[in-house]
């Protein structure tokens, strides 16, 4: 018996590298002090009503940024380990198989499990406040979106140290991705942790797609809304469109693994190259997906610390949708050398063109808006203007992708690594922490430290440029994507190095935004007005942090800049809007359903990962039974009296 225990063992655990060992024992000890700390200040209770239970949309969000910033520094980890191995050549740092492993598992997470849930945390604790709204649409949903979101990411994250990671490439093209040439269990892992999590990420695009459109505060047509408001909308559009596709490939490639099916298998009458259409139906929009809400954000911050209203409003919002639209209609581009013909070819090519039209639109309306502008050069624009030049060259590279003879030369080289990155981090990470450092004395009170902020910026700029354009170099020299290791021969090592440098400088300056939030919760600046920024929206008419309820009185909106508006009125010396009296608040009662159902999912996920039957039909009775149980829950609300909403607004206004 002992022995067939220690043979399960070493198959289920992933042994015989140290840096899986240090894992191991990293994950136990966060466990075991997690734990201690939990029990000894008596806390499971306050973290289970509070938080667990939650469906208030400020704590959601605030969960979705905690486990997007864990899955930034598990990711970056991820590329700091293949830096290292490339610095130099004939290096023995890393396997070529736990090469494979880490350079899958890096771009699956930063993609989906944190870029994904940072953006979905801006909607959560953004959007309501915008729009004038109490809540999303569907609370008891939105917490649902999340856990299994959470539940998906840690599913995918546990094959690190159980089963094997995946190793057929983040978007796990076949036949790499098949039974026969992956047939350990890290792909199924990977399946049913984006599965589980892309049910989330579906059902989040409909709520906000709901809270937009039927929410809004009274007065607040659509051409009136916030232009974050705007990229929200859009980008949800194409989530509800796009998601489906990767939810049906994902299922067809697990019934290839699971019942011998062959959709993608050449020899037995499928084909691979459908799986590469279909993963790219969903990849490409994906990319505008995440970039869109930066767009948006880049358009409040430029306003806001301009002191003028946005330029091109309207052409603005017609490049968001547009672009939304037109990001079904590319992705063959990431493909020109399949061998489509001359026809197909180059309609991509112009419509990668084409699409690039909108795109730079936005750029000019930025600078038309700081053109003349009283500029203030806090944090959030720093980040702001730093994207600009970044995202400028990526569109660059971009187009010249698009051109399918170039296209030819450059795939699959680090020329294209340099040009995704240049986009992704320059346009879609740079403008969440321009977002988060916007918003984050509306969400928690108190803002973040300039000094140390401007650090972390400089060092994460200098050390991005130092890290990416020699890959564009280094790609035209011939090196391709995915080689874990090269010969002296090949003059590529000085590069590398260099590229190696420049990223362990963009770790440095992870670690100065991590020092950022300790010293500014130690020495905390708190935020008595509401205002810090002297903003522009609704947001900013309310106490910070927001109560529950966000709003005392729902806010009639006659100006796109409602807050701005009314402050130009103050100072013309007209009178204060009058105010309503206020009325009891009708708000959702907290769940302990979502968290249940969702964990349920893991458990199932966990199961048909293994083929252990015995684990994923009793998980998948629990969802069916958690359903059941929703169904005929009829106390989802409660009201706040309006005694407690006085003594609440009191207190946030430092009233007493």
């Amino acid at each position: 018996m002992w022995e067939n225990i220690k043979e399960f063992a070493s198959e289920f655990f992933v042994t015989g590298d140290p840096l899986i060992y240090g894992a191991d024992v990293s994950i136990a000890l966060t466990i075991i002090a997690v734990v201690s700390a939990l029990t000894y200040f008596k806390k499971w209770t306050w973290l289970w009503k509070d938080w667990l239970t939650t469906v208030d949309h400020k704590k959601i969000g605030i969960m979705y940024v905690i486990a997007s910033l864990l899955m930034l520094f598990r990711g970056g980890v991820d590329a700091l380990l293949m830096r290292t191995q490339l610095a130099i050549p004939d290096s023995e740092f890393l396997s070529p198989e736990h090469y494979n492993q880490i350079f899958t598992t890096h771009g699956v997470i930063m993609i989906l499990f944190m870029a994904m849930p940072l953006m979905f945390g801006l909607f959560n604790l953004v959007i309501p406040l915008q729009i004038g709204a109490r809540d999303v649409a569907f609370p008891f949903l939105n917490s649902l979106s999340f856990w299994l979101f959470f539940f998906g990411a840690m599913l995918f994250n546990m094959s690190f140290v159980i089963g094997g990671s995946p190793d057929a490439g983040w978007l796990a093209y076949p036949p790499l991705s098949g039974a026969a040439h992956s047939p350990g269990v890290g792909q199924d892992f990977y399946i049913w942790g984006i599965q589980i999590s892309g049910i989330g990420s579906l059902m989040t695009g409909i709520n906000f797609i709901v809270t937009i459109l039927k929410m809004r505060a009274p007065g607040m047509k659509l051409m009136k809304m916030p232009m974050f408001s705007w990229s929200v909308l859009s980008s949800c559009l194409t989530i509800i469109l796009a998601f489906p596709i990767l939810t049906v490939t994902l299922a067809l490639l697990f019934i290839d693994r699971y019942f011998g099916a062959h959709f993608f298998t050449l020899d037995g009458g499928g084909n691979p190259m459908m799986y590469i259409n279909l993963i790219w139906m969903w990849g490409h929009p994906e990319v505008y997906i995440v970039v869109l809400p930066a767009f948006g954000i880049f358009s409040e911050i430029v306003a806001t610390f301009s002191k003028k209203r946005l330029f091109g409003y309207k052409s603005m919002v017609f490049a968001l949708m547009s672009i939304s639209f037109f990001s079904f209609f590319t992705w063959a581009h990431h493909f020109f050398t399949m061998g489509s013909g001359a026809d197909v070819n180059a309609f991509f090519a112009l419509t990668t063109m084409l699409i690039a039209i909108p795109t730079g639109v936005k750029v000019f309306n930025w600078l038309f808006t700081m053109f003349r502008g009283q500029i203030s050069f806090q944090t959030p624009m720093l980040w702001t203007i730093g994207f600009i030049p970044c995202f400028v060259v990526g569109g660059m590279t971009g187009v010249l992708l698009s051109v399918a003879p170039a296209d030819f030369q450059f795939h699959n080289s680090y020329f294209l690594i340099a040009h995704f990155h240049q986009v992704l981090i320059g346009g879609v990470a740079f403008g969440y922490f321009a977002g988060l450092y916007y918003w984050w004395p509306k969400v928690f009170g108190f803002k973040l430290n300039e000094k140390i902020g401007k650090w972390a910026f400089w060092t994460w700029n200098i050390g991005f440029y130092v890290c990416f354009m020699p890959q564009y170099v280094l790609g035209l020299m011939g090196m391709t994507r995915r080689v874990s290791s090269y010969g002296w021969d090949r003059g590529w090592w000085e590069l590398n190095l260099v590229s190696t440098v420049g990223g362990f400088l963009m770790g440095i300056g992870f670690l100065f935004q991590v020092w950022q939030i300790l010293h500014s919760i130690k020495f905390m600046e708190r935020d008595t007005t509401g205002d810090p920024w002297n903003g522009r929206t609704l947001e900013w008419s309310i106490p910070s942090p927001a109560p529950v309820y966000n709003f005392a009185t729902i806010p009639h909106v006659d100006e796109k800049d409602p807050l701005w508006e009314e402050k130009l009125r103050l100072a013309q010396g007209h009178a204060p809007k009058p105010v309503p009296p206020l009325e009891p608040i009708h708000m959702p009662k907290n769940s302990g359903i979502p968290f249940v159902m969702s964990f349920c999912w893991f458990v199932a996920g966990f199961g048909l990962v293994f083929d252990w039957l015995w684990i994923a039909i009793p998980g998948l009775i629990g969802v069916a039974a958690c359903m059941l149980a929703h169904s005929f829950n009829y106390k989802t609300d409660y009201y706040i009296p309006v005694d407690e909403i006085k003594r609440t607004e009191a207190a946030a206004r430092g009233v007493f």
